[in-house]
């Protein structure tokens, strides 16, 4: 089970819209049931991402993060979403 820790600004608007689409491309990918998602805002992720196999934010990286961190702002733009999800599937498979 891969832990995806999922941020924006609030922890609430752009993550919900990220993981909407997040979760669609995984499930229809063969991932459904092999994840769990938790949001939160972007300013936390350095003290949770320890606990985590990725990070998925819609934001600027922040310093700190130790886990690995992928830009998701192609969840909202739409721009470079294959590329985006490449980089995830690459997380989900090892």
């Amino acid at each position: 089970m891969k832990r995806i820790l999922l941020a924006c600004g609030s922890g609430i608007v752009t993550s919900t819209i990220a993981r909407a689409k997040l979760e669609k491309h995984l499930n229809e990918n063969g991932y459904a049931g092999k994840y769990k998602i938790e949001q939160c805002r972007v300013s936390e992720v350095p003290q949770k991402s320890s606990q985590y196999d990725f990070c998925v934010a819609t934001s600027m990286k922040p310093q700190g993060v130790s886990c690995p961190y992928i830009r998701g702002t192609a969840f909202l733009t739409g721009i470079g979403i294959e590329e985006t999800m490449e980089e995830i599937y690459k997380l989900m498979d090892l």
